[in-house]
């Protein structure tokens, strides 16, 4: 790792502003729409027989599952009700929407079923949706798998070999979308890298991250080899597992994207970044005429309970939305008695800090923490007018899912919230039942104005 990133961390530090009380925002559900947890689709005509059906390898010893719907999907030790293999192609695992001028929606997809090596037959998808608001539908308009055609992965493929090239959630993890007149601009995970697609999905550009001068790493990053011999030097990487693209937004006039990574970068010393003494992630700027890393990036603090970000996008010129989540699932009021004896008829871990936070980041904050101007409380969401379809209590809905990663702004006072049920292992909504993909428009003109 280079000097120059923990030169700039060091100005980071000195320059981070101490941190108000935060405010909190009032959001009023206005509309409920669900797509069923165990939505399967085909995979296309022309893909090979590896992947007319998947998760396969989802054992817990990584063998191959021979026989479709032989593996039981757990949350823990809470059985989701649903198996695996599938025959298909899972719909699951929204992460990452963006609001279209007529009234659709781009989606996407993640890796799959949680991780590089048990994803090899999932396939990278984009979805093209519409909600129904008032039957409280989800509509599935189009799909388009992503591939590789023209070798641009500067690694192996799982399809290397295969006439059509179509991604698995071996290769990439896809978690952020934003779609421009050419195509697609996508947030990944593993390398972390920029991905760029053609309308139709074909893969154009692999862009790899750059924090000032120095290469961003995962340890799932293709290009970083285990020593054979188990007493040399690990090589390095300076980013967890799950720590790439979670968010991506782009700049109003489409001239910038920024990408913002889920976990901290980790230091020489072992330390992470801070702002303030807070656990602060990355957002990093790139710009899409030359596809180059501006040298400019902003730090993002989690608040005190905050674990990880979902989802990223802009509201104007110099603020955004920006999901911030703990690692809980499910109501207090099912809690397991002791969380280190978890027991499949209750939550281990609670959902307690689930919110949407909005910034500003601005020429005159580059280069420090971003300010955060307030936040909703997705776990205390009014409903006078009992919208909601699933969940929540009298007068209230809530969302108590471990991932909630698609955000975005509709209009002056509502944004659109839903969340990654990571089918079919997350049971947040009930104990013993794979959770939904539900969407919520939420009216929250208040906070969308603040300053």
């Amino acid at each position: 790792m280079k000097k120059h990133l923990f030169a700039s961390v060091s100005l980071f530090l000195l320059a981070a502003p101490a941190f108000a009380d935060e405010v909190a925002f009032p959001a009023k559900l206005v509309s409920h729409a669900i797509l069923p947890a165990n939505t399967i689709i085909a995979a296309p005509a022309d893909a090979p027989a590896h992947l007319k059906t998947s998760a396969k390898f989802t054992t817990a010893d990584r063998k191959r599952a021979e026989g479709l719907g032989t593996v039981p999907g757990k949350d823990g030790v809470r059985p989701t009700g649903l198996s695996m293999p599938f025959d298909g192609q899972a719909v699951q695992g929204f992460s990452g929407i963006k609001t279209m001028e007529d009234g659709t929606f781009w989606s996407l997809s993640d890796n799959g079923f949680g991780s590089k090596i048990n994803s090899s037959d999932s396939m990278l998808m984009l979805h093209h949706i519409k909600f129904d608001w008032d039957a409280g539908k989800v509509e599935r308009l189009e799909t388009v798998f992503l591939s590789d055609p023209d070798k641009k992965a500067p690694f192996p493929m799982v399809m290397e070999g295969a006439e059509q090239r179509y991604l698995t959630g071996a290769d990439f993890d896809v978690e952020s979308i934003q779609p421009v007149a050419d195509g697609f601009w996508i947030g990944e995970e593993f390398g972390p890298y920029i991905l760029k697609f053609t309308r139709d999905g074909k893969l154009t550009d692999v862009i790899a991250t750059k924090a000032g001068e120095t290469e961003v790493k995962s340890p799932d990053n293709a290009t970083l080899v285990v020593p054979a011999n188990p007493t040399a030097k690990m090589p390095a990487f300076n980013l967890k597992r799950s720590g790439g693209y979670e968010g991506l937004a782009m700049s109003k006039d489409g001239s910038k994207l920024y990408g913002l990574l889920e976990g901290p970068l980790y230091l020489e010393d072992g330390s992470i970044e801070k702002a303030d003494g807070l656990t602060a992630l990355r957002i990093i700027e790139l710009d899409v005429a030359s596809k180059a890393w501006t040298g400019r990036s902003w730090l993002y603090p989690l608040s005190e309970g905050g674990e990880a970000i979902g989802d990223f996008n802009m509201i104007d010129g110099t603020t955004a939305l920006i999901i911030e989540r703990d690692n809980g699932a499910g109501t207090a009021d099912k809690a397991c008695a002791d969380p280190k004896k978890p027991e499949p008829t209750c939550f281990a871990v609670p959902a307690k800090h689930k919110r949407i936070y909005k910034i500003e980041m601005t020429d005159e904050n580059a280069g420090k923490a971003v300010r955060k101007i307030g936040y909703i409380d997705l776990m205390k969401i009014s409903d006078p007018d009992n919208k909601k379809r699933q969940g929540g209590g009298e007068g209230f809905y809530d969302m108590p899912f471990v991932t909630i990663e698609n955000v975005d702004v509709v209009d002056p006072t509502h944004i659109v919230v839903g969340n990654d049920n990571n089918l079919p292992f997350s049971a947040g909504r009930a104990i013993d039942k794979a959770d939904d993909n539900e969407f919520v428009l939420l009216e929250v003109g208040e906070f969308l104005s603040a300053k």
